[in-house]
């Protein structure tokens, strides 16, 4: 097996590189310990007729041609424009906060006022931190930073990260949009695959090159001298028996619902930054945008990861665990033929289009 090169977890990541190897000449086996491909974009069609994302809410977009253009090759994608809504004081308003969302949840003349205020200061259509607006005098903007500091931003991340307090420094990377675009990104392409995510990486390894074997774990370090070169996507620490320590990870836990009701919310996503232990409830007929008297949802719950017990979802960023995961890739340089990359391997949470993007500039 010299001439083969082994990718070891067959999501998004993995199968971008195995097909910009395939396409390369290069002889390529792929590996899921998951029983399918696609990894946590795995998505299917539920008793309902409806396309649910098993993992949580997966949107494609992307700022990079190059990569929306390497996935176009292997699906169609629809329009879609992904919108949030937010319980805000019993209101369900747009987030980002924005000037619409302003007109929602204040009576008439503060919103006037506020919207007046802040578009005599900022330009129209900008992104501005949280603390930006701190470090105006005008008490009516102090009031609107605080106000979205509390009711947005400060619950919403304590339930998900599991903080009594959050870090300053994360706060200022909150926005306000001095405009009425309500779009949760404002990247150049968006969509979701019309025949879904399954189905994407299912045609991404669709190469007489590669040869897909899901249900298979990798067997460790004893294996890579087998092989051309490994590529391995999975957690670096646990491929290493975690002889320095294990890397910290919040984790998720999701209920589905099946519904006898044509819509549960108005919404693909309502999230809830200060009711209930869940974070979100996700809809997903509104991503295709499809027919069925009844409907799918999930309710989102964030929850401590434990080892061998739920799955890894967020990198939790320290320095010191930074300076964990350094020691691990210090290990794995020591195999001359093994490359960790990908949210685990990386130890870094990546959108889908910046996992694509990194398969296909990884060095090999």
């Amino acid at each position: 097996m010299k001439n083969i090169n082994l990718i070891v977890g067959a999501g998004l990541s993995g199968a971008a590189l195995a097909r910009r190897l395939a396409d390369l000449g290069e002889k390529v086996a792929i590996i899921d310990r998951l029983p399918h491909v696609a990894g946590s974009a795995f998505d299917y069609k539920d008793e309902n007729g409806i396309t649910v994302h098993k993992y949580g809410s997966h949107i494609f977009h992307a700022s990079n041609a190059e990569v929306w253009r390497f996935v176009r090759r292997f699906a169609d994608f629809n329009a879609y424009m992904h919108r949030v809504l937010a319980l805000i004081d019993g209101t369900e308003a747009f987030i980002p906060f924005n000037l619409n969302t302003i007109k929602k949840v204040f009576p008439a003349s503060l919103a006037e006022r506020l919207e007046k205020k802040l578009l005599e200061i900022f330009p129209y259509n900008s992104r501005i931190p949280i603390c930006e607006f701190q470090k105006q005098n005008d008490p009516d903007l102090k009031f609107l930073a605080e106000y979205i500091y509390e009711k947005v931003f400060l619950e919403y991340t304590k339930k998900q990260w599991g903080l009594d307090s959050v870090d300053s420094g994360v706060t200022a990377r909150v926005p306000v949009v001095i405009g009425t675009d309500c779009r949760y990104f404002r990247d150049a392409y968006q969509g979701i695959p019309l025949k879904g995510y399954t189905n994407l990486v299912e045609n991404m390894l669709d190469s007489k090159n590669i040869e897909v074997r899901p249900g298979e774990d990798f067997g460790g370090v004893g294996e890579c001298a087998k092989y051309k070169a490994v590529y391995h996507t999975g957690s670096i620490d646990e491929f290493f028996g975690y002889k320095f320590g294990v890397l910290p990870y919040r984790s998720l836990r999701f209920e589905h619902r099946s519904l006898d009701m044509e819509y549960f919310q108005k919404n693909s996503v309502v999230n809830y930054p200060c009711n209930y232990d869940f974070t979100r409830i996700h809809e997903f007929k509104y991503y295709l945008n499809e027919k069925s008297a009844r409907t799918s949802v999930m309710f989102e719950y964030p929850q401590s990861f434990e080892p061998g017990k739920n799955d890894r979802y967020y990198p939790i960023q320290s320095d010191e665990n930074r300076a964990l995961h350094a020691k691990y890739l210090g290990e794995a340089e020591k195999i001359g033929n093994l490359r960790f990359f990908g949210r685990l391997g990386d130890y870094k949470y990546y959108d889908m289009d910046k996992a694509v993007e990194r398969a296909l500039t990884l060095k090999l």
